[in-house]
């Protein structure tokens, strides 16, 4: 999101989610994502959904 120059103020306005979502999303703290806000990322950054989506597979020990 750096690389594209936009402030997280503008960015969590043309996706339609606040600061603090963009932020929870950012740092990989969300547990779900709606595909509508995923889709106004992508359109956003100008990029596909595997730019930005990464599988982590969680161990319960």
């Amino acid at each position: 999101m750096n690389a594209r120059k936009i402030t997280s103020s503008k960015r969590s306005k043309k996706i339609g989610i606040t600061k603090v979502n963009l932020s929870i999303l950012k740092i990989g703290k969300a547990c779900a994502i709606r595909f509508a806000t995923l889709k106004k990322i992508c359109q956003t950054l100008n990029c596909q959904t595997g730019d930005i989506l990464e599988y982590e597979e969680k161990t319960d020990i």
